[in-house]
């Protein structure tokens, strides 16, 4: 059977690319690996109407409201290979099932590359963050930290002060003199020394040089990369100061013809109110395509 569109991601703004192609009787799969970008986090925060929610709880809930419409299936697995063109599209999965379709919608997410600081994987979500939006408010005006590594800390560490005193630990990273009067404009303070690693319940920064900076919350800003079968199919990427997105225009259309792509894999920003938004972008683009063409 011929669909109309599969979904390859079932997150956030998988679901919310899906809604107005059910809506619109279409014949819609969701194909999903249930590996959540912001799985490692207890509550979700910044969307209306959900906010504070569990953002396993948002996703199932989505998924319920989602699959009341007939026209929608969904299936758990890992997307092998994407194959064919505009029209006839094939999406072959892990367990050697094959589904075919007219048009496809990428919301795969990324994968993150987390700065390789001991301590630092366990507490990705609870202590440790990227978006202040997200989680900056629930510290509660403590002490902040942001480590450098990428073109993202400087602007992270401007940020910041809004949601609590903060301290940028350069971890061998350089700042101009430019650099340097923007942080003491803004009141935040520099440690230059190294990083040895995260310690303690909550997040205490331990210096090489054996002191320890105990903080409500550190954000860090990883490099990002699309999953590989994304990179496989050859869509065009864009370069951002967070890592590779892929490139779309304005209605989420990639470079490849019939395949469109919406999320964090798309934009150079993560959050769940942003995907939800680029996700209805997506499917009523899809519908639009396959009412009148490419």
């Amino acid at each position: 059977m011929l669909l109309d569109a599969i979904i390859i991601g079932g997150s956030y703004a998988g679901l919310s690319a899906a809604l107005p192609l059910a809506r619109a009787r279409r014949r819609v799969l969701v194909i999903d690996a249930g590996l959540r970008r912001n799985r490692f986090s207890e509550h979700s925060h910044g969307f209306l109407g959900q906010d504070g929610v569990p953002p396993g709880q948002i996703a199932a809930q989505g998924r319920e409201q989602l699959l009341a419409y007939p026209t929608v299936e969904w299936k758990e697995g890992t997307v092998r290979t994407v194959s064919g063109e505009a029209d006839g599209f094939i999406v072959a999965l892990s367990d050697g099932s094959e589904s075919r379709a007219r048009r496809l919608i990428l919301a795969t997410g990324v994968i993150d590359e987390l700065p390789d600081i001991p301590g630092l994987a366990e507490r990705w979500g609870k202590h440790v963050f990227h978006c202040p939006y997200c989680h900056g408010y629930e510290l509660n005006e403590g002490r902040i930290g942001v480590l450098a590594g990428s073109q993202m800390s400087m602007h992270q560490a401007l940020m910041l002060p809004d949601w609590g005193r903060t301290t940028l630990f350069l971890n061998g990273s350089a700042l101009d003199l430019e650099q340097q009067a923007q942080l003491e404009a803004r009141g935040v303070a520099v440690e230059e020394g190294a990083v040895a690693g995260l310690e303690g319940e909550g997040v205490t920064v331990a210096m090489q040089d054996g002191r320890a900076f105990p903080l409500a919350g550190l954000f860090v800003a990883p490099r990002v990369r699309p999953c590989p079968v994304v990179v496989e199919m050859g869509c065009a990427l864009e370069e951002t100061p967070l890592g590779d997105i892929v490139k779309t225009d304005q209605f989420k259309a990639t470079s490849i013809p019939g395949v469109f792509a919406c999320g964090d894999m798309a934009r150079a920003a993560g959050s769940v109110p942003l995907a939800v938004g680029d996700g209805a972008m997506a499917g009523t683009a899809v519908h639009r395509s396959l009412m009148f063409g490419l």
